[in-house]
């Protein structure tokens, strides 16, 4: 279990059956502390699972692959082999966790931010039979490390939260819209929500995520 630095916190509640698992990945240059703000408002329903992703940045922080800052038609470029192996990675730790903390293998969540969501994307469509949902917000579909086709059959169960601000200077409104199209023409099941801010998570947006979670997994 050395694969990735991570910090658990535990459910309040569990039921008789096993307890659903979140799993965060943090947006780059953060780390495993920033997304678990959110336990407090979770964690009666789900063992959490915060990942801190592999790449250290000279100034601080980590990040799940490189990004080109420089490019010369002002994109940033990810690089698409360290982020393919990050989705694969984080997906081989997943079944780890599984495993380790007696989760209930069905209900797996992955909660992304920024760089954290496009990785979460990913895994959701690579290892479908892992995942049963995602939030991911203020993120995008990074096309050259998503599967050149998937099954229908085997992504149907998947449902997204997705969330993104109309104001936010680091992933353009534009790239997001392409997510929720991209989304709708793969046949798959999610609720896209734009609101008035930067590149983070206010509070209609947290309080939205907390309804769109509860009303999949109830507290028993």
């Amino acid at each position: 279990m050395s694969q990735f630095s991570y910090k658990v916190v535990y459910p309040k509640r569990i039921a008789g059956n096993a307890a659903p698992m979140l799993v965060m990945l943090h947006g780059y240059g953060s780390d495993e502390n920033d997304l678990l703000s959110f336990a407090e408002a979770l964690n009666e329903r789900f063992l959490i699972v915060s990942l801190r992703a592999p790449i250290p940045i000279q100034w601080g922080g980590y990040a799940w692959y490189d990004i080109n800052f420089m490019a010369s038609d002002g994109a940033r470029f990810g690089d698409a082999n360290q982020a393919l192996a990050a989705v694969h990675d984080v997906a081989e730790f997943i079944k780890q966790l599984v495993v380790k903390y007696n989760t209930d293998p069905n209900n797996t969540v992955l909660m992304g931010f920024s760089q954290g969501a496009i990785t979460s994307y990913a895994v959701s469509l690579h290892y479908p039979n892992l995942i049963r949902s995602v939030v991911a917000m203020s993120g995008y579909i990074f096309s050259d490390i998503m599967p050149k086709e998937h099954l229908q059959n085997e992504t149907k169960h998947l449902e997204y939260f997705v969330s993104h601000g109309t104001q936010d200077e680091v992933i353009p409104i534009a790239w997001a819209r392409q997510a929720d199209a991209w989304l709708t023409a793969h046949g798959l099941k999610h609720d896209y929500t734009e609101y008035t801010m930067g590149h983070g998570i206010n509070p209609n947006c947290f309080t939205d995520m907390l309804k769109w979670l509860e009303a999949r997994y109830p507290v028993l």
